[in-house]
């Protein structure tokens, strides 16, 4: 158990302070990260492709080559290091936003790989904070309410920004400037929290730090189930990124473009999946609770063609559709930040934490994203970003059902 200048007399209270500090802390992040996406960037190109495809293709580059470094850095990571990393990590995306800013394009676009190199490693940082405990799925479920929500809600605030008249490459660091207090706060509030009782760790397992040989042991355990599970991960990833970073897009060949539309919807999403992923809380078998992620995983890969379906049949508004497709998405993704591999761990009961896990399968996800992007923009440049949305909400869950049919048939054996 880590000592802390804070106790609480019951899990209530700590289950709400944490909640708190990592729902902020992430929600800041999502305000160094995201903000640039409200803006078009119309009219400007490079090497013949649209700019904004440029900077979000240089963005997750930087994000990619941060999960592959954190497969290392944060399954390695100690308790005392993790709140001084994110204030470090985050300070440094803003120092990259500022010389976006500055320097004139098209020869600003680097500075959006940097901004994306550190924070990749935020997440696993403060999921460090929240795993290992009792109350972990429901710490987590608030952690993922976040990045649902902060998304949408940070576009708002760009454009809003944009609309003051602040120029779309100067939007980024204002916005991640407002969110600086906040943000400190947050932090402080994650590091003075006390770790894991003895409880938590009979109940859950004690998290610590992997050596390379603990994770390619780890890992070569159950690497085919792992395969195929990262799978559906990279998939449902590559959906979500397309309806995140283009939603502007999306939404304006919907005959929308009212700011407040991202977080109407991400609102919505983000309360639902919340509710329904923090349930396993309730579940205390570690065996049972694993398949219960895998149930979400499944419903929301049913769930994304279903109102997919219902939108093109004229069953269902625009705004109907982008909440069901919403829903199915996260409903499939959140399980995977965290929720499902803490409960694997547990079962399994060898030694490993949640981020390394997690850091593999981000890492491939948007390696997955990238390769997306740039086919989308050299193989079907003239295909609109709803139409790429539909098709890719078609193909994603076929693919996906088998590799979950493969995952489950592997896990009856190697957990029962």
């Amino acid at each position: 158990m880590t000592s802390s200048p804070l106790t609480f007399r019951s899990n209530v209270w700590l289950t709400v302070w944490l909640t708190v500090a990592a729902f902020s802390t992430y929600f800041c992040m999502y305000a160094f990260r995201k903000p640039f996406t409200a803006g078009t960037f119309e009219g400007q190109t490079l090497w013949g492709m649209d700019y904004k495809i440029i900077l979000v293709v240089a963005q997750v580059f930087g994000y990619a080559a941060s999960k592959g470094i954190g497969i290392k850095v944060i399954s390695e990571t100690r308790p005392h290091q993790r709140a001084g990393r994110i204030l470090l990590l985050i300070g440094l995306a803003e120092i990259a936003l500022i010389l976006f800013g500055l320097v004139p394009p098209p020869y600003n676009w680097i500075f959006l790989f940097f901004n994306g190199l550190p924070l990749g490693m935020v997440y696993g940082l403060v999921f460090g904070f929240l795993e290992g405990r009792r109350i972990t799925d429901l710490l987590g479920a608030g952690l993922c309410l976040s990045f649902i929500m902060a998304s949408g809600m940070v576009k708002s605030a760009g454009v809003w920004v944009l609309h003051q008249g602040v120029s779309e490459y100067w939007m980024p660091a204002l916005v991640g400037a407002l969110f600086l207090p906040l943000l400190g706060v947050s932090v402080w509030m994650l590091r003075v929290s006390p770790g894991p009782t003895d409880q938590d760790q009979a109940a859950r397992r004690e998290r610590l730090p992997m050596s390379a040989e603990d994770r390619r042991v780890f890992f070569r355990s159950i690497a085919p189930g792992l395969i195929s599970l990262i799978a559906i991960y990279v998939l449902i990833s590559i959906l979500r990124d397309v309806r995140d970073n283009f939603a502007v897009e999306i939404w304006r060949e919907l005959g929308v473009s009212t700011p407040a539309v991202f977080s109407i919807t991400e609102s919505w999403v983000g309360g639902i999946v919340t509710v329904l992923v923090g349930l396993l809380f309730l579940v205390k078998s570690n065996r049972l609770a694993f398949w219960g992620n895998l149930y979400f995983i499944g419903a929301g890969i049913i769930l994304i063609p279903g109102g997919t379906w219902l939108f093109q049949s004229g069953q269902v508004s625009p705004l109907v559709w982008m909440i069901l497709v919403g829903l199915g998405i996260y409903l499939a993704y959140v399980p995977f930040n965290g929720m499902l591999f803490e409960r694997l761990i547990a079962v399994r009961g060898e030694r490993a934490n949640v981020g390394f896990l997690f850091y593999v399968a981000d890492f491939a996800g948007y390696l997955g994203s990238v390769g997306i992007l740039l086919f989308r923009n050299f193989g079907n440049a003239g295909l609109s970003w709803l139409r790429f949305y539909v098709r890719f909400s078609y193909l994603v869950p076929v693919i996906s059902v088998g590799l979950l049919v493969f995952a489950w048939l592997y896990f009856r054996r190697k957990v029962g």
